[in-house]
């Protein structure tokens, strides 16, 4: 049976969710991202995309090529839960679903097409499901393999004009047999691994489309991008493509970075930003069940310049104890003298949480807690936990991680776009 695989993007989601809390900006250019002069585009509404904006701008340069666009912090826990609700919708057409993004996904709707129908009645079920219950718009492509049905997702969407989206057909088919009449004539840019150096390697082949590139012998591109990209490539230009939707990919990597209005230098501060970081990816851990055995920090400096270092603790660890005292080693072979831009902290080598957390009842008990720290902080961090989910992120937290009497906690998605206006002061 030939599959049929969906690759559903919403169009401008994180514009198109505030839209449908702000109606009255409907028309307008509109930009989400970080408002601040460090900030970066999230999303641009279709009116402000006709003025050249586009996502992964800087707030400052698309401020220019718009001066009279609307600038909106976003809101990654609201876009988050919207799309948790369109990804339930997903998941009630077929249990094949693989989450790209908050706003993307595939779906592997071979097996759904008995009870609902052929691939492009089930796309526009979605598109209508999607729209009676969220007011936003999706695209869609389909396609026997993953990537034709991403590219196929372009030829669906909306484009821009300065009077707002010029809808196109929403869903796009390739079919079974028309693969390589519609990935040839495509640029060679098209193709997932074509980036600038090896697009300028391949033009000094005489590639420019993807029909250019299938000519190719594979020992030509081998030679020239070495054997995995070129073999990748010329599968590609094949319209070869064999992965699966992968509907429960597990989690390698748990992080928090943030952009700062003004570059830090100073020790002291620094170290509240690692204490506030690592109390929240360390929640996040748990919360997810899991444990960790490296510990990641990411320092872009003013210059842009950026490094990672990491470190394997000698067992599984999930509490912010631990994870800061190994993020605090890092940061001490860092010179944040020339200051310091972004910084992140993560997680890695992630694994089931091979312990058990003590309960509050245990923390307390008459016979009191194990005097063993790994058993205490564990406890502690229980306690903190329950804390957290009954009264809120906010209710508690590290006295280190005080701001001038206040608590400065961490809200997942946030500075994900740079600081807003207020903190760029």
């Amino acid at each position: 049976m030939v599959r049929a695989i969906l690759h559903v993007d919403m169009d401008a989601f994180y514009v198109s969710v505030e839209l449908v809390r702000r109606p009255e900006l409907r028309g307008q250019p509109v930009v989400v991202g970080g408002t601040g002069r460090r900030g970066v585009v999230a999303a641009a509404s279709y009116e402000a995309r006709s003025y050249g904006v586009f996502s992964a701008m800087s707030s400052s340069r698309a401020r220019q090529l718009c001066p009279h666009a609307v600038f909106l912090a976003g809101d990654h826990r609201h876009y988050a839960d919207v799309s948790a609700r369109v990804m339930a919708i997903f998941n009630d057409v077929t249990p094949l679903v693989e989450p790209i993004s908050l706003d993307e996904a595939f779906l592997d709707v071979t097996g759904a097409r008995r009870l609902h129908g052929d691939a492009g009645a089930i796309a526009r079920m979605i598109r209508r499901r999607v729209w009676e219950t969220e007011r936003l718009t999706c695209s869609v492509g389909i396609a026997p393999t993953k990537f034709l049905a991403k590219l196929a997702t372009e030829e669906a969407k909306p484009k821009a004009s300065r009077t707002g989206p010029i809808f196109g057909p929403g869903v796009h088919e390739v079919v079974p047999g028309d693969e390589l009449a519609f990935l040839h004539p495509l640029p060679v840019t098209a193709l997932w691994g074509v980036g600038a150096a090896t697009h300028a390697k391949l033009s000094s082949l005489g590639v420019q489309t993807v029909a250019d590139l299938a000519a190719l012998p594979l020992v030509t591109l081998t030679t020239a991008l070495g054997r995995a990209s070129g073999t990748h490539l010329h599968a590609l230009a094949q319209a070869i493509d064999d992965r699966e939707v992968e509907p429960d990919r597990e989690t390698k990597s748990i992080s928090h970075e943030e952009t700062f209005a003004h570059d830090l230098s100073d020790r002291s501060t620094i170290d509240v930003e690692l204490v506030r970081q690592a109390d929240a990816v360390a929640q996040r851990l748990r919360n997810q069940g899991l444990a960790a055995r490296t510990a990641t920090i990411k320092v872009r400096f003013g210059d842009f310049t950026t490094i990672t270092r990491r470190s394997t603790g000698e067992r599984p660890f999930t509490t912010a104890d631990e994870l800061l005292g190994l993020a605090r080693g890092l940061m001490a072979t860092i010179d944040p003298g020339q200051g310091i831009r972004l910084l992140g902290v993560g997680v890695a080598g992630l694994m089931p949480d091979p312990g058990e957390q003590l309960s509050m009842d245990t923390l307390f008990s008459a016979d009191g807690p194990d005097s063993d720290s790994d058993v205490k902080r564990a406890a502690a961090a229980d306690v903190v936990d329950d804390v957290r989910a009954k009264f809120g992120d906010g209710a508690i937290g590290r006295a280190s991680a005080t701001v001038d009497g206040s608590l400065r906690t961490v809200r997942r998605g946030a500075q994900q776009w740079g600081p807003d206006d207020e903190r760029a002061e």
